[in-house]
């Protein structure tokens, strides 16, 4: 009977999702007055909100988020946290005081935006985060940590008036067909973020960046922290340490794998430090180990990719989707590839918008092959053939394959002079789709 009752539930939700994907002929159309509209329908949740982080950046935000929620749960706090896309579900986007949205919850919070809405235009991801906004307003929490969607500006997240912190990780090209094609022009989007009297926080960023960010803390009068020059990082024997003008920390690495995310580590640290003093060392050092980020350099130990690969191989899951995820991840697998002799094999897939020579050029003297795979799904994704003669163009072997699971039954039957280290990449929605073939779950 309760099975039942789950299963009707997730049909609901299907269908409630699928129609609200109708409610506007456009995915992306940034604006904020289609939220403003909604918001102000449902009582304006916005201004109801516990102290608010909010988040933006072309890559680390999510694993900033993660961060601070660690270390703030850790503290013995109740958090809030907003991000996107999910991996497997929908929930995953809706964490309620440190528990993902149940269905029951997000579908009566959707079917009242639906019905408030009363069929104007609106995009997917707006009414989504009208609902979320409306649920962490009637749920107690200590704090929210908010997600950006894309870019900052004009975001619907950047409804929200008074966040106590306004933070921005590492800024590149992504999405240049909304936020324009130079990092300057896609920093200016991101630091609209800043509020005045809200305490900025600028993570480690190219000069360029950091010029067009602190000119727009400025001109929004925020305060502003800056890695490198306020706070910074390092890594000593293993261990994280961390300094700023108030002293060090010496705590456990982080979790996550890869050394990029030892500065994604310090620039939530150093958002904490300045507005919430009182967290003690040991909340710090707790959320290091606890802290957890699916599909971002994940190890997997158990399921059906291990199953398919090669006996004694490595399968690894990373959503980095732009040039400067590929090379952050390149610089981990180069880490990995001094520990051991595996050779490194990718199976990779792309959306049409991002430049697949760019994202593989990172791997060109790491990979021994290059698997091509398509993106599942509605997205509009590279073919595999256009995906393996990039690859090819640049000088790697590389193949095609129509699944995942093909890719590695591919490799599972080539000669191998060690078992080999397996990274599935270019795209959230393809890392979303290996999680799923593998049974992995998210709470």
């Amino acid at each position: 009977m309760r099975r039942e009752a789950a299963q009707g539930d997730v049909n609901a939700l299907d269908a409630i999702l699928a129609r609200l994907l109708d409610l506007h002929p456009r995915k992306i159309d940034l604006s904020l007055g289609r939220t403003q509209r909604l918001l102000s329908a449902l009582g304006d949740p916005h201004k109801r909100l516990p102290k608010t982080i909010h988040v933006a950046g072309t890559n680390g935000k999510g694993s900033t988020v993660a961060f601070l929620r660690a270390i703030l749960e850790a503290a013995g706090q109740r958090v809030h946290v907003y991000t996107s896309p999910h991996l497997l579900r929908f929930n995953e986007r809706i964490r309620l005081a440190g528990k993902l949205v149940d269905d029951a919850t997000l579908i009566a919070a959707l079917e009242k935006c639906e019905r408030v809405n009363a069929g104007e235009p609106i995009t997917f991801f707006e009414i989504g985060t009208a609902a979320a906004f409306d649920l962490f307003a009637q749920t107690p929490a200590d704090w929210l940590l908010l997600e950006v969607g894309l870019g900052g500006r004009f975001d619907s997240t950047n409804v929200i008036e008074h966040p106590v912190a306004s933070v921005i990780t590492p800024v590149s090209i992504d999405h240049a067909e909304f936020l324009g094609d130079t990092v300057d022009r896609i920093a200016f989007e991101k630091g609209g973020i800043f509020k005045r009297g809200a305490q900025g926080v600028i993570g480690y960023q190219t000069e360029e960046a950091l010029r067009v960010l602190e000119g727009c803390a400025k001109r929004a009068g925020a305060p502003c922290i800056v890695a490198e020059r306020v706070y910074e990082v390092r890594e000593e024997n293993g261990r994280l340490i961390f300094e700023d003008d108030r002293g060090l920390l010496d705590l456990a690495p982080p979790r996550l794998a890869g050394r990029h995310q030892f500065e994604n580590a310090a620039t939530a640290i150093a958002t904490l430090r300045a507005i919430a003093p009182d967290i003690p060392a040991l909340a710090f050092d707790a959320g290091m180990r606890a802290v957890d980020w699916p599909a971002r350099l994940q190890r997997m130990s158990r399921g059906k990719l291990l199953d398919l690969a090669p006996a004694g191989a490595e399968v690894w899951i990373d959503g980095g989707h732009n040039e400067d995820g590929a090379r952050v991840a390149a610089v981990a697998m180069g880490e990995r590839a001094s520990l051991s002799d595996a050779p490194l094999v990718l199976v990779s897939g792309l959306l049409a918008t991002k430049d697949a020579r760019a994202f593989l050029t990172h791997f060109v003297d790491l990979a021994n092959r290059v698997v091509a795979v398509p993106v599942s799904g509605d997205h509009y994704g590279r073919t595999p053939a256009d995906v393996a003669g990039a690859a090819r163009d640049l000088g790697l072997f590389a193949s095609e394959a129509q699944t995942i699971e093909d890719a590695l039954i591919q490799i599972a039957r080539a000669h191998w002079r060690a078992p080999p280290r397996i990274l599935i990449c270019g795209s959230l929605y393809l890392a979303g789709a290996a999680l799923e073939l593998n049974g992995s779950e998210i709470v």
